[in-house]
């Protein structure tokens, strides 16, 4: 008998089913990640819905309103770097941090919109982002051309959306709503698939972690964006 090659495939064996419980962790971690910065943004949003001295903080100077959404881009930006950098705690506090920014700003939704809508806009966007999470998981074509094309789209619209600012055009901006809404259904199966890829090729439980807190940053922007483009179709203004 040749036990060298029971031995090998024993190994082999072994390494693959790590492996596969790496990639299930990561993916697991990104999604609690995920939901977790999603909670924390909605506790911190209604806390600001329900006090007016916040409200009056926030949204009474332009230069805290700004300021805040001027920290949450650099926040974005240089998430990457922190990775690096910094251990998975910091960075986890990092996330954190940043969904409660978010909840600062975003809170403006729920003095635009009638809560009803809101709460309807939200299980709309809930339901069409796990559709699109779970195709972009299972699926076994490759979505990086449409990815390329959505990112490229992406440009198209945030331009889009600041001439639109001058024009204050109602057409335009039902275009721009409609095309976000396609961009970010597209990014999410495609950043699933990354995901996935990049949860297959983790092998150490360092990897998993701080891997894994991107994958949850990159997927709850997706989830805010398209929540915020549905709402314009979904949401009810308030008299």
């Amino acid at each position: 008998m040749n036990y060298g090659n029971g031995t090998s495939d024993a190994n082999l064996y072994a390494g693959s089913s790590q492996a596969l419980t790496l990639a299930r962790t990561f993916m697991a971690r990104v999604f609690g990640w995920m939901t977790l910065g999603l909670v924390v943004t909605g506790a911190s949003a209604l806390w600001v819905f329900t006090s007016p001295e916040a409200q009056n903080f926030i949204f009474g100077s332009k230069v805290v309103f700004y300021g805040l959404i001027i920290a949450q881009v650099g926040i974005v930006l240089l998430f990457s770097a922190a990775l690096r950098k910094f251990s998975s705690g910091a960075c986890a506090g990092l996330f954190l941090f940043y969904s409660a920014l978010m909840g600062l700003t975003l809170s403006s939704v729920f003095l635009i919109y009638e809560l009803g809508s809101v709460a309807q806009t939200f299980f709309i966007a809930a339901g069409t982002f796990g559709g699109m999470a779970a195709f972009g998981y299972v699926t076994k074509s490759d979505l990086s051309k449409a990815g390329a094309i959505a990112g490229m789209a992406l440009i198209g619209v945030l331009i889009a959306s600041v001439v639109n600012i001058f024009m204050g055009s109602g057409t335009m901006d039902t275009i721009i709503s409609f095309v976000g809404v396609l961009v970010f259904v597209v990014l999410t199966a495609w950043d699933v698939q990354k995901l996935k890829a990049i949860g297959s090729e983790a092998t150490t439980e360092q990897e998993v972690s701080k891997y894994a807190l991107m994958g949850a940053l990159t997927l709850y922007l997706d989830f805010i964006n398209l929540f915020l483009f549905l709402l314009r179709f979904f949401g009810q203004r308030k008299d």
